[in-house]
């Protein structure tokens, strides 16, 4: 028993942790969840599992379904790749709600990933001389994860300020600047894009849970930093960039370049969409019907070079139309409801603030809140560490809050 809790506790340390740092680095905490909780079956099996792990095993598998659609009439163990992965996640649910990891675990994989996040960056950038960093997989899905353990460790470091000592605090610190290193240095405008949501939801929900309203000085602080880092020649010559794309698109219907074929490739899916709201196109009736309109002269050509449409909720509704972007707003939404700070998730039983569980729920509503915003500019759940990341965050997320309301002696939540 104390060897599948301590396989739970590494595991929240090892998806973060190594998420950044090694090829496929976040599977290797999720592998290890996996065989954990197949080993450990016949104990959790027994258990009842409270009403959000079923919340979250119903979010898992119907996105599961809604991929299994996409398999085709050439099956193949290639297509059944994104499901599986759902689908096994499945029992790590469970399995973590009885094995609850100690979120201690989860800060120090959250602080490592982001640390190990930046210095693969300055690895790439300034030693290799690549051009942008990208980590381990592209250069949009590595800078959007920095950015978010960049993110997710000022949380830790804002929220239990006082409970860390000096090595914690200087590792949470480095964590944020070193998280935000390696995003910049990817030059991804998409986490950019997605800071502009998460900040001030943060700061809300902070003022709010908290009531200490020096997070507006922050706030300030966090608006010349980020006035500041708009000046640096990389992310100045990003900006400027997608300004020209726009302008070009507008004018002369430019599409070859980063955001012109994005706003092609939008334009189109949100004119097929509606042409089937309700059934969609499918992925192969997609692409059937892309060529058909090329063929036309009705889309630019370059949508042709992508088979998503550089939008989570666009790329679903041309292809499983309205019901697949119910689907998608409930994966998003259930855990986002589900980590909410109420009072009755973040304080203790004589009704005092804990910044813990306080940090618990900041995390996991975090993580809904991030893909939302990476899904503007890119098809985030396309890529392996995207749908990882998410699938095994929110489950460690989940057990490490009901482990720490069971310690305080309150009720968990249900």
């Amino acid at each position: 028993m104390k060897a599948f809790r301590r396989c739970a506790s590494i595991g929240a340390f090892l998806v973060p942790g190594l998420a950044l740092w090694l090829p496929s680095g976040y599977s290797y905490g999720a592998v290890l969840l996996l065989l954990a909780a197949l080993a450990s079956a016949p104990v959790w099996a027994r258990q009842s599992a409270p009403r959000v792990a079923w919340w979250l095993t119903a979010a898992f598998a119907c996105m599961a379904a809604l991929w299994m659609l996409d398999i085709g009439p050439t099956w193949g163990w290639g297509s059944m790749d994104r499901p599986l992965k759902y689908l096994l996640a499945l029992p790590c649910i469970f399995y973590l709600m009885v094995f609850e990891p100690r979120a201690s675990w989860l800060w120090m994989g959250i602080a490592v990933g982001a640390v190990g996040s930046g210095l693969v960056g300055l690895y790439q950038v300034e030693l290799l001389g690549l051009p942008r960093a990208n980590g381990h997989t592209n250069a949009i899905q590595y800078g959007n994860l920095s950015m978010l353990l960049a993110v997710m460790s000022g949380l830790l470091l804002v929220v239990q300020w006082r409970r860390w000592v000096a090595w914690q605090r200087l590792l949470l610190a480095a964590a944020v600047a070193l998280g935000v290193t390696g995003s910049l240095l990817s030059q991804s405008r998409g986490g950019w894009l997605a800071l502009v949501l998460l900040v001030p939801v943060c700061a809300w929900l902070l003022v709010h849970t908290t009531g200490q309203r020096r997070v507006y000085w922050g706030l300030c602080g966090l608006a010349v930093a980020a006035a500041f880092m708009s000046q640096l020649p990389a992310v100045e010559q990003r900006v400027d960039e997608a300004r020209q794309e726009v302008q070009g698109y507008k004018d002369h219907g430019e599409g070859r370049n980063s955001v012109g074929h994005r706003l092609a490739h939008w334009r189109l899916a949100w004119d097929m969409g509606w042409d089937r709201p309700l059934a969609g196109w499918g992925r192969e009736g997609y692409e059937a019907e892309k060529k058909r309109r090329v063929a036309a002269g009705q889309a630019h050509p370059i949508v042709l070079e992508f088979s998503h449409a550089h939008n989570e909720v666009l790329d679903l509704f041309v292809k499983r139309g309205l019901p697949g972007v119910l689907l998608l707003l409930g994966f998003y939404g259930i855990p986002l409801v589900m980590f909410w700070p109420r009072a009755e998730r973040i304080r203790d039983s004589a009704g005092r603030m804990d910044r813990e569980s306080l940090s618990l729920c900041l995390v996991g509503v975090m993580l809904p809140l991030s893909y939302m915003g990476f899904g503007l500019t890119q098809v985030f759940l396309a890529h392996n560490s995207g749908n990882m990341f998410y699938l095994f965050m929110c489950p460690l997320v989940l057990a490490a809050l009901h482990q720490r309301r069971a310690r305080l002696g309150c009720p968990r939540p249900v």
